[in-house]
């Protein structure tokens, strides 16, 4: 791989993430779901595997009806590419203010471990984990 294209698939993924984030803040579902695979694999946001796009979106609508405004932080990400497979580690600060008890805050310290495919020229997210670091309710 050359080096211009090593530049220009690292710049990609970082993007998918950072349309993930978007996605999720704005309530832009449409962009969220284009992030993913239509067979993403969704590992430990929640008690079991979640196994496609249109199944997992739905969990993320139905999830943040708990929460006012989001703000997913994303710090640098680290990825390995192998071709058109590439795997990513993101580090994510994402603070949700919460409806009930009102003006409550609950903050979330994780990392996401995340798997992407080449499709079409496009990087999509084949498989994605929460390593979850520690949450804090205030």
């Amino acid at each position: 791989m050359s080096n211009e294209q090593y530049l220009a698939d690292r710049i990609a993924l970082q993007d998918v993430m950072l349309k993930y984030a978007a996605g999720v803040d704005e309530r832009d579902f449409d962009l969220y779901a284009s992030c993913f695979m239509d067979n993403v694999e969704i590992l430990d946001f929640g008690e079991s595997t979640i196994n496609g796009r249109d199944n997992w979106v739905t969990f993320v609508k139905e999830a943040l009806n708990a929460y006012g405004p989001t703000q997913h932080m994303l710090g640098p990400q680290f990825a390995t590419i192998d071709g058109d497979e590439a795997h990513c580690r993101t580090d994510v600060q994402a603070l949700h203010y919460l409806k009930e008890p009102e003006g409550e805050i609950l903050t979330l310290w994780a990392t996401y471990e995340t798997d992407m495919k080449r499709v079409n020229g496009d990087w999509k997210i084949s498989r994605h984990r929460l390593v979850s670091r520690g949450i804090r309710q205030q």
